[in-house]
């Protein structure tokens, strides 16, 4: 009920409005338009400040009438509108004017008059009017909600009427001179900032039993909880727990229910969803829901009522992801339960007694959101019981199996396949938690089965319209797929009757059948989809074969062929997103479980070349595969063969198997902060394998059966496996490594020595935080084994001294050679000019060409044999009229081109050069061409 005390709180709202308003040095004024001066704009002066002090008074005759009179004579003033100057004052006016309802009854129809006013545009005289009253029009916004206070109906629902008109904004009636409209949005933002919507969340507690009201109430929230702003609000006023409480309140137009729920909605997607699902969680909230949907669920059955009642599913399955709410204590986990399971196992339950689910858009969508609700609840451990109660798995597998020919379906095609989609996938979260229900319902045979159908080539069109049907049009691919989740859900759960079960079936066969087919059918289009089967069908392979020898003999050679053709991807494709890395993690995974520890399989994969895909994939320097390919490679070091594999592999440039171990370890101790200097050699020789992270946390005392951070190291990063590959290739004899290699390879090959050190000086360490003192020999016993491993870091740094100063004397000598190469090079470039400037100055000069010739023939003259045997033959090697210094070939004689042909002695030049004959000169005409044989040569004898 209204009270002095809310009217005093109201005033106290009003008294900053007035104190800031009546600041001004002006009195206020409106403009009164009467019937005389209406065509000519002439605004009356009007004291707003007289009707506030008139309506301040009391204790005097006949005061009620003309206080009445005023504020009549105020709200005719405004009929176009309320100028935003002017509002603190009205609303102080309407403040009053409440005030005095209680006692006098009359004043309601004023307070009515002037809420009614709120309705109508606020308006501007500037156009900063709506930043410089920002203060006053939210606090006078703000006073509409305290009004619902006051016991009034037609005042309460009014209030609601102008509210709901903020959203739904007209133009003035008429244009008044020197006044402009508030943008559309003003009133809406001022309610945000004035917390109207706190104050209407308040009023619904005061309309318990006032229907009328009350949905006023809620249509007002309906508009209000659009904004953000507004359900932060609600929120905050526990507006999702007051609302939903009232959810069954007697309605008959139903317009609650409808409401309550739109609301709710809101402040789900538009505040803290976290807060409004804690505020839903309790008991009182859920038995309202359940009522409300299991009344729509039995009785609903017009299209609205469809439609309400999957909203509150909704709403539903949103509050059941909340761990704490008591979903199980209302029985509202059981009727869901019942629900989604009816169709499919028949149940004489009264709540489902005659009921059908329709073909239905609405009925199909309730459907989906019923499997969608169980995997939401069997996530809270105690429903399993009610899952098992209601056969929930064996409503879910009649959906799996194949479509049968002329069989009378409840559901379209589209729609069925949906829904089997969807159970499959409801399954995949239901089924590890009732394995003794999967196995009596023989799930593994009706999957193996249906996933039989799906490799056949049964004619089947699939639509694939559904989030679950995702690249399945046309093909069975969406269906294959979920039923690998399962099964890939199931071998996981490491249950060893289940994967007997499996493996006596064929399934390691099949899948491996299912691989190669798909191989054979490569499908670009469905890309993602293909490749995100092929890695469930390896995934569902390593949980059968780990550490079972027989199995791994079954998967044999085919699988390790499936395992090489997936390891032969392009390496490019690992950065399409579309799976492949996936894929080669599942493949990986799989050498590891199917491969490792089965002797043939290990040697076909070796013969095939699987440790050279391997170190491909290792060379690709991508830190995800790094430690399983090295983890890998250490349990296939065991076998004799691997060495030779290993050491045959070469990469880009070269590059050894070796050598690309060692360039892993540095990148490793890079990233770990490994303190070494710029040639990689140990700085700390106390702590040479510490890395930033144990500089940072220092060694605190820990329990016995608790690994110590020197411990955990080697398991935390992949040095102890690059240790343990090239122990098993012998450190003695590894192929193509450089001297920066050999300085690294000094530090691994006393890896084991190092850790062994760092652990013994731990334990030194927290013996002396511990403040314990180890008798005399076992202080000496660790004292020695400290400077043993000590002793060991300053012999390796003295080695990797020796290494880095015989590579430097190595490269002093390669730089000398390569000099001398240089100026080799150089030296015969200077003879080659030389010997160009000598032949251009014998062609450019006469006297030098003849100097040439003489000094040839000098030269030659000298190199004969000058004691001639009695009867030798001497043969000429000298060329009559030959005018070059050069070694000649045969001679030979061409006739002049014609005249005719070149045009005569003034034919193009160019021309003239390429007609030029052989045996030099101008352009000669020669009758005939001659080729005489080149001159016998004879050496003298």
């Amino acid at each position: 009920m209204w009270t002095e005390e809310a009217a005093a709180t109201a005033e106290a709202r009003e008294s900053g409005i007035r104190n800031k308003s009546s600041s001004s040095s002006q009195i206020p004024v409106v403009g009164v338009v009467t019937e005389d001066n209406e065509a000519q704009g002439v605004f009356k002066p009007m004291d707003l400040n007289r009707v506030i002090k008139l309506l301040e008074e009391t204790d005097k005759d006949g005061l009620e009438e003309k206080q009445l009179k005023f504020v009549k004579k105020l709200v005719q003033c405004f009929q176009n509108g309320l100028p935003l100057r002017d509002l603190a004052q009205i609303f102080k006016i309407l403040n009053l004017c409440a005030g005095k309802i209680k006692n006098q009854p009359r004043f309601v129809e004023s307070a009515y008059d002037i809420i009614k006013l709120c309705s109508l545009p606020f308006l501007k005289k500037k156009v900063s009017d709506e930043i410089t009253y920002a203060e006053d029009t939210a606090n006078s916004i703000a006073l509409l909600g305290d009004l619902m206070k006051i016991p009034s109906s037609e005042l309460r629902i009014q209030i609601c009427k102008c509210i709901v008109d903020f959203y739904h904004a007209e133009p003035p009636k008429k244009h008044i001179p020197g006044y402009q409209q508030a943008s559309s949005s003003y009133k809406i933002q001022m309610a945000e900032v004035g917390g109207l919507a706190k104050t209407m969340v308040q009023s619904i507690t005061l309309l318990e039993h006032q229907l009328v009201e009350k949905l006023w109430v809620l249509k007002v929230l309906q508009h209000l909880s659009t904004s953000e702003v507004n359900c932060t609000i609600m929120m905050k006023a526990q507006a999702a727990s007051g609302i939903c409480t009232h959810l069954n309140d007697p309605d008959p137009s139903g317009q609650l229910l409808f409401r309550s729920s739109e609301i709710l909605w809101n402040l789900l997607e538009k505040s803290s969803k976290e807060e409004v699902i804690q505020q839903l969680s309790n008991l009182e909230c859920l038995l309202a829901l359940k009522e409300v949907f299991t009344n729509l669920f039995m009785r609903g059955f017009s299209h609205y009522d469809r439609q309400l009642r999957n909203d509150i599913l909704v709403i539903t399955t949103i509050i059941a992801q909340n761990p704490e709410a008591p979903m199980i204590e209302c029985g509202f986990t059981k009727d869901l339960i019942l629900f989604a399971t009816f169709n499919e196992v028949k149940s004489q339950n009264l709540l489902v007694k005659g009921l059908k689910l329709s073909n239905s858009y609405e009925d199909f969508e309730l459907k989906k959101l019923l499997f969608n609700v169980i995997v939401i609840l069997c996530k809270d451990l105690p429903t399993v019981q009610l899952l098992i109660d209601g056969k929930v798995i064996l409503a879910l597998f009649t959906y799996v199996k194949k479509p049968e020919k002329q069989k009378i379906m409840d559901w379209s095609a589209a729609q069925h396949e949906e829904l089997q989609l969807h159970a499959i996938a409801t399954l995949s979260s239901v089924a590890p938690l009732l394995i003794e229900e999967y196995m009596s319902c023989q799930g593994n045979a009706r999957v193996l089965a249906f996933l039989e159908w799906c490799e056949s080539e049964d004619p089947f069109f699939s639509h694939g319209n559904s989030f679950h049907g995702t690249g399945g049009r046309g093909n069975k691919f969406a269906q294959m797929r979920y039923s690998l989740r399962l099964l890939r859900a199931m071998v996981y759960l490491e249950d060893e009757t289940v994967n007997t079960d499996l493996c006596e079936k064929g399934t390691i066969q099949q899948m491996i059948g299912i691989f190669k087919n798909i191989i054979s059918k490569p499908n670009e289009k469905e890309e993602a989809i293909v490749l995100e089967i092929q890695s469930d069908i390896l995934l569902i392979l390593s949980g059968l074969c780990e550490n079972h020898i027989q199995r791994k003999e079954i998967f044999g050679t085919e699988g390790v062929d499936i395992v090489l053709h997936v390891m032969k991807t392009d390496p490019r494709k690992l950065q399409s997103g579309l799976g492949y890395n996936l894929l080669l993690f599942s493949t990986l995974d799989s050498i590891w479980c199917c491969i490792l520890g089965c002797y043939p399989s290990e040697d076909y994969f070796l013969e095939k070349e699987g440790i050279f895909l391997l170190l491909d994939v290792l060379a690709l320097n991508q830190k995800k595969f790094c430690n399983l390919i090295l983890g890998i490679m250490v349990e296939f070091c065991d076998n004799p063969k691997t060495a030779a594999h290993v050491n045959a592999w070469q990469g880009k440039k070269d590059q050894t198997a070796a050598s690309l171990l060692i360039k892993l370890w540095r990148k490793e101790e890079k990233e770990l902060g490994v303190k070494r200097d710029k040639n990689g050699k140990i700085i700390d020789t106390k702590k040479p394998l510490f890395t930033s992270f144990q500089e940072e946390h220092k060694i605190i005392p820990l329990p016995a059966n608790c690994p110590s951070i020197a411990v955990m190291d080697v398991s935390e990063n992949i040095r102890a496996k690059i240790y343990a590959i090239l122990g098993k290739l012998d450190f003695e004899n590894l192929p193509g490594l450089s001297a920066e290699d050999f300085v690294t390879l000094c530090i691994i090959h006393r890896y084991l020595d190092f850790k062994i050190g760092e652990i013994w000086n731990e334990i030194y360490e927290e013996i002396k935080l511990e403040k314990l003192r180890p008798v005399t020999i076992d202080k000496k016993a660790l004292e020695a084994i400290t400077t043993a491993s000590e002793n060991v870091g300053k012999m390796v740094a003295s080695l990797q001294s020796e290494i880095i100063e015989s590579q430097a004397r190595q490269d002093v000598q390669n730089e000398q050679k390569v000099y001398a190469k240089i100026q080799a090079t150089h030296k015969q470039r200077e003879l080659a000019n030389k010997s160009w400037e000598n032949f251009l100055a014998r062609t450019s000069n006469a006297k030098t060409l003849k100097k040439a010739k003489r000094l040839q023939e000098k030269a030659i003259e000298a190199s004969r044999y000058h004691k001639r045997p009695q009867n030798a033959v001497f043969h000429g090697t000298d060329i009559k009229g030959l005018n070059t210094t050069v070694p000649s070939g045969g001679v030979v004689t061409v006739e002049s081109t014609p005249a005719r042909l070149v045009g005569g002695p003034l034919a193009d030049t160019d021309i003239a050069l390429k007609k030029l004959p052989i045996r030099g000169g101008a352009l000669q005409r020669v009758k005939a061409v001659e080729i005489v044989d080149a001159p016998k040569k004879s050496i003298p004898t």
